[in-house]
């Protein structure tokens, strides 16, 4: 039977972080299935807290995409991107929510953390595949290198 509390979404702070309001969330997004939880779950904080939310989206210019798929030039890539963005925004409109998106190009953790500096953001929303210690060693977490190296607190969502 699975620990109920580990399949609660964790918020990391740092303990020696400077307590402050929240009112600009970025959402780090691929715009796939993976992060809609950590998406549902940004929108909802957004609106709770009458924060702004910053919804960013990574293409790595080294990856290629999802196995199967044929592969996109950048500009494809970034064009698909910014389509299924603006279904994220308006779906943010109508809660009330001032929503805004960005494209970025470059290594997913790194690029996130420099959005969230760039654009002063309180807390960070980051969806996790829940991959094992294994898959993480071998593949890598975006999730664990923004945890790990956030300027703010981040709240990592199950998908």
């Amino acid at each position: 039977m699975p620990d109920p509390v580990s399949e609660l979404p964790a918020l990391t702070v740092a303990p020696d972080a400077p307590r402050r309001s929240i009112r600009r969330i970025l959402l780090a997004t691929d715009l796939t299935s993976t992060s809609a939880g950590a998406t549902d779950q940004a929108l909802e904080l957004a609106e709770q807290l009458h924060a702004d939310l910053l919804a960013v989206s990574v293409i790595d210019p080294i990856s290629s995409g999802q196995p199967g798929q044929p592969i996109l030039r950048m500009d494809q890539r970034r064009a698909e991107r910014e389509l299924a963005a603006q279904a994220l925004v308006i779906r943010g409109r109508r809660a009330g929510v001032r929503v805004s998106f960005l494209v970025w190009e470059g290594e997913p953790g790194p690029a996130i953390l420099d959005a969230a500096a760039s654009e002063r953001a309180d807390l960070i929303v980051v969806g996790t595949h829940g991959r094992n210690r294994v898959e993480r060693m071998v593949l890598g977490s975006v999730s664990d290198h923004v945890t790990r190296n956030a300027p703010c607190p981040v709240l990592v969502v199950r998908s």
